[in-house]
């Protein structure tokens, strides 16, 4: 029985011999070595695809380079890009007397003063930027030859107080070229003062490039009773055009003409609901008679749903010291729009 038990081990041990030097083994085993060889590599592609993914994620969510405060005075023909600027008490960004200067791509942040000051330039760009805390946005001063370009940027929490608390302020700008376009502007209620979400002062386009203000989304505004959405017209003004905005509880007011001639307000929603300081979505009135004429008002194409603070619906209110307003009886007041005009997070948090 020893005898036979150890002859069936040592045929056994023949036979899987002869197997392991035959051919076909030798292949099959070269093809299970390649086939293992080929998962893993590829296994380490994908988790070097993955790392290098999540590399270039955070490289680019943390690729601002820490400055001071800028300050430019006679410069042309520079970019400003990739930082992250606290401004303290003074501007992230002064221009003065410059041109053709770029500001795009930073972070601009907590500063008692504004987040850029552009004092007589021309020719200015500044988007894609990413302001917050400051006491107004982008402040625009003194421009004689036009050519002022704010789009594509976010702006979260305008410190305020009157007279800034803007995302955007015109004071003063005149010629063509100039634009307010596609920002995103959020003021939250205890984390902000704001007053106009986007101010047209004493400002004047040109009748073939009107000031333009459009496709902005702006939620958020108050506790101030005289501030509110966009401000065309303030203390006069001419060629200013505000179209395809939304906003949602922006203040007291939506859009408001304050004056000045030529002035279009086209094809906006503007929603808000109930609260102490809320008033009126659109009104046309010349508040500064003694200093400006109010002429040549178009108002058509809007939907307002506008709760006053007495808690009743008031959609327009046009005083009548303007003239004839065009296309007045083309809009939707009361319409059926609610807060979800915009979206639930409209800017998140860098």
């Amino acid at each position: 029985m020893h005898y036979e038990s150890f002859n069936r081990k040592y045929k056994l041990k023949s036979v899987l011999k002869r197997l392991i030097n035959s051919p076909l083994v030798l292949i099959l085993a070269v093809i299970a070595f390649t086939t293992s060889t080929l998962a893993n590599h590829n296994n380490n592609i994908k988790r070097g695809q993955n790392l290098s993914m999540a590399y270039k994620k955070r490289t680019t969510l943390n690729s601002y380079r820490f400055s001071r405060p800028i300050v430019l005075v006679n410069v042309h023909n520079k970019t400003i890009s990739g930082l992250d600027i606290t401004g303290g008490n003074t501007p992230a960004i002064t221009l003065k007397n410059c041109t053709n200067i770029k500001i795009t791509g930073n972070k601009l942040s907590n500063s008692t003063d504004v987040g850029i000051h552009v004092y007589q330039c021309k020719n200015i760009t500044i988007d894609n930027n990413y302001i917050t805390n400051v006491s107004t946005g982008v402040y625009v001063q003194q421009n004689t030859g036009g050519g002022i370009v704010i789009t594509n940027n976010r702006f979260l929490n305008m410190r305020g107080p009157l007279p800034r608390g803007q995302f955007v302020q015109f004071n003063n700008v005149n010629g063509p070229g100039c634009l307010i376009a596609n920002n995103t502007c959020e003021n939250i209620i205890g984390q902000s003062y704001a007053e106009d979400a986007i101010s047209l002062y004493m400002s004047n386009g040109t009748a073939y490039s009107p000031i333009t203000v459009k496709n902005n989304h702006i939620r958020g505004g108050g506790p101030s009773k005289t501030g509110g959405g966009i401000a065309l017209g303030d203390a006069g003004g001419s060629h200013q055009l505000v179209e395809n905005n939304i906003l949602v509880n922006p203040g007291q007011y939506g859009i408001g003409v304050a004056g000045g001639t030529d002035m279009q307000v086209l094809n906006n929603k503007i929603y808000a609901t109930r609260n102490t300081f809320t008033n009126v979505g659109i009104t046309v009135w010349n508040q500064y008679t003694n200093i400006s004429g109010c002429a040549k008002i178009v108002v058509r194409g809007n939907q307002v749903n506008w709760t006053n603070a007495n808690g009743v619906l008031n959609p327009a209110w046009n005083n009548g010291n303007c003239g004839k307003v065009e296309g007045w009886d083309e809009n939707t007041w009361n319409a059926n729009i609610s807060a979800n005009i915009l979206p639930q997070v409209l800017i998140r948090v860098q």
